[in-house]
């Protein structure tokens, strides 16, 4: 697959908290980009992290990294948004929605005023709402504001498939789709090791099919509030979840992804942003992959669906 080219590969991220520093400090050791902006609400906190990032560069591939006001979007390919309150202990993402929509309100028109059309990548929670959100108050095309989504939750279902299995987890195969949260749906029927359908793969290596299964579900879908609990919040792993997007994006890889976008039909499913396969490049999101799914998982995925639905009715969009 050929590469887009750019003069330049440029990433400028709003909010320079723990998720958006992890972020940046994943980019930085894997130097994907050239020039990296960081936007804060505290200028100087911004800036502090900009000088202690930049006191690494003789061990790391050259990248330019300021901090600045929101001129720092003019010519990023990409600009991430990791702004906003924290979830609580205990409290859904669905609970921050009414907290972050007015920081995303606020956000995203100074973006655009510096920067026309960039790719957003969402990854404020709730997520899937902000997103929604984004789309609306930006006027951007769908496939150019997408969300790190399940990703991170399609890993941590690989990686809980590949220590049962005794298998590296590069080689299982599976996805988690629908909300980022607690009504995700994981795709059972579409998991497979090596290519191999994950019933056959048993059959072939006489190992049970996935008798921890609702245990695995559960771990999925809880794995952030047992982090949250434990170390107050989440970032090690998202930051390199949106890592992978953004170099699906820079390098135009069209790789395979649950990104966040707006569905428009899929299995029925309209008008609300959640996570199916898709395939992301250079433009964002090229096409949304629907496949046949078991009907328990269709059903379940409507449902989702239907919860956020809800959430943006009680947001006003």
């Amino acid at each position: 697959m050929q590469e887009k080219k750019y003069r330049h590969r440029k990433v400028t991220i709003v909010g320079t908290g723990m998720v958006g520093m992890s972020y940046a400090y994943a980019m930085t050791i894997k130097g994907l980009v050239r020039e990296l902006g960081l936007i804060n609400r505290t200028a100087a906190r911004a800036e502090g992290e900009a000088m202690d990032l930049s006191h690494g560069l003789p061990f790391v591939k050259p990248i330019d990294i300021r901090a600045g006001g929101y001129e720092m979007c003019r010519d990023a390919q990409i600009v991430v948004i990791s702004a906003g309150a924290n979830q609580k202990e205990g409290e859904t993402r669905l609970d921050l929605a009414k907290r972050n929509v007015k920081i995303i309100e606020d956000i995203v028109p100074q973006i655009m005023e510096h920067n026309p059309n960039p790719i957003l990548l969402m990854a404020s929670n709730p997520v899937d709402i902000l997103t929604h959100v984004a789309l609306k108050v930006s006027g951007l095309p769908p496939e150019r504001v997408i969300s790190s989504g399940t990703v991170l939750d399609t890993m941590r279902f690989r990686y809980l498939l590949s220590d049962f299995y005794g298998v590296d987890s590069r080689n299982v195969h599976g996805y988690v789709v629908g909300e980022h949260g607690d009504s995700e749906v994981l795709v059972w029927s579409r998991v497979n090791i090596a290519g191999i359908p994950l019933k056959d793969y048993c059959e072939i290596c006489s190992q049970p099919i996935h008798p921890k299964k609702q245990e695995i579900e559960d771990d999925v879908r809880k794995a952030a509030y047992v982090v949250i609990k434990k170390k107050e919040a989440t970032y090690y792993a998202i930051a390199l979840a949106m890592n992978r997007i953004t170099e699906a994006v820079l390098m135009n890889q069209h790789s395979v992804l649950t990104v966040g976008t707006l569905i428009q039909g899929e299995y029925g499913i309209r008008d609300v942003c959640l996570s199916l396969p898709c395939v992301v490049g250079s433009e964002g999101v090229s096409s949304i992959l629907s496949n046949p799914l078991a009907g328990n998982e269709e059903k379940a995925l409507r449902e989702s669906a239907r919860i956020l639905r809800e959430g943006l009715d009680t947001v006003g969009y």
